[in-house]
């Protein structure tokens, strides 16, 4: 809880921790170039090779697979490329297949043409559909260059968990690349880069507890390599040109360092999100909206912090307002529309219907969610519920 309010949007950003913040101060109070040889810009250096250490080891690669970017946005953009090397050989992409709940940052395609994207359906719980998948890669022409998939390890606004693992092992059955963007996974689950069989991975420092404006691109296979976005200097060995962001770089390690931490224990969040779940029902059935509610994803594994659930009759917007009002923020979805209340792409594609939609409501917890900001959440939830109950029965009435 932040003062009085209960912060509960974390998958949009998430409460800067203390370490991050200590570590940001530090490097701010240092002066230095990481570029430059004399003592300051080695201790700037230190500071960034540091930070590269933990954010590897927050999903077990080498130190030297990662290259610091302002975002996620960047480092999807960094790693959708057709221009792919192995060993020094190139081995173009040709075919960009796109899950189509992915996060717009990778619907967008990177540096691949509109028409080298093709969409991967999915399921109605939310999950890869399989059948079209294979379909997808049988029909796929090696004349046309390798198959390029990027796929969500955990959807940022249902919490869905794709079988990434397997995705990976069919893509590499064709030759082809997989990109997991996996910023809405760390520090939720655990990560193993390399276990999970993919190529390139994209990271975000806020999703964490870090600062806003730094993230990461993971070429998980050293013999791979992309051609970089960003030209001029050699900074990032090359991968991304410009001075880095020293302090922004120090918060993001010292985040995913505790983000590490926190995984052992996390089942606590998950308590405090099914604390929820679980009260949902009951309130909406004392109000006469039990064939009102609906929770996305409800039965595939999605993670521990996440829910996303639609209320028939509700508009997001409205209730948006409502939340805040009560002193509680939560969202409708992707965080990433300029603030806009719009229709989920992610709740189209799993063919929600449109009314429950409509009304859909995402709670994410953090590393400092409370039980008082479960509490303050049902409280508010509670006065929605009887507000929509009163209006229908209003309609009903006059309808009548």
């Amino acid at each position: 809880m932040t003062g009085n309010r209960a912060y509960l949007d974390h998958n949009a950003t998430s409460v800067l921790r203390p370490a991050a913040r200590d570590a940001m101060i530090d490097a701010i109070e240092s002066s230095g170039n990481p570029s430059s040889v004399h003592g300051e810009g080695r201790n700037a250096r230190r500071l960034v090779e540091k930070a590269r250490s933990e954010v590897a080891a927050l999903v077990n690669v080498d130190t030297d697979s990662v290259t610091f970017t302002s975002g996620a946005t960047e480092a999807a953009h960094l790693a959708l490329t057709p221009h792919i090397r192995n060993s020094g050989i190139l081995q173009p992409a040709g075919v960009l297949y796109v899950l189509e709940t992915e996060h717009p940052c990778v619907l967008a395609g990177g540096r691949f043409d509109q028409e080298q994207i093709v969409s991967i359906p999915v399921l109605g719980n939310g999950v890869i559909d399989f059948d079209a998948f294979d379909k997808l890669l049988n029909d796929h022409k090696e004349t046309n260059g390798r198959p390029y998939v990027a796929v969500q390890l955990v959807n940022s606004e249902t919490g869905v968990i794709q079988p990434i693992t397997e995705i990976a092992k069919r893509t590499r059955f064709k030759g082809g690349y997989t990109l997991c963007d996996a910023v809405q996974a760390v520090g939720r689950i655990a990560v193993d880069a390399k276990d999970l069989g993919v190529d390139f991975m994209i990271l975000s420092a806020h999703k964490i507890g870090g600062p806003q404006g730094v993230g990461a691109f993971i070429n998980v296979h050293s013999i791979l390599d992309v051609t970089p976005a960003v030209r001029g200097g050699s900074q990032e060995t090359n991968k991304r040109a410009g001075t880095e962001n020293v302090p922004a770089i120090a918060g993001f390690g010292a985040a995913a360092t505790e983000a590490a931490k926190d995984i052992a224990d996390y089942s606590k969040i998950t308590v405090l999100r099914d604390s929820i779940i679980n009260q949902l029902a009951p309130i909406c059935s004392a109000n006469g909206l039990m064939d009102n509610l609906a929770v996305f994803g409800a039965d595939v594994e999605c993670v521990g912090n996440t829910l996303l659930f639609g209320l028939s009759g509700l508009k997001a917007e409205t209730a948006l307002i409502a939340f805040d009002l009560d002193g509680v923020a939560v969202s409708s979805g992707s965080a990433c529309s300029s603030g806009k209340v719009g229709k989920s792409h992610v709740l189209e594609a799993m063919n929600a219907d449109a009314d429950m939609a409509r009304g859909a409501i995402r709670v994410s917890l953090g590393w400092n969610s409370t039980q008082e900001d479960v509490e303050k959440f049902i409280t508010s939830f509670k006065r929605i519920a009887k507000r929509l109950s009163d209006m229908t029965k209003s309609k009903l009435s006059g309808a009548a």
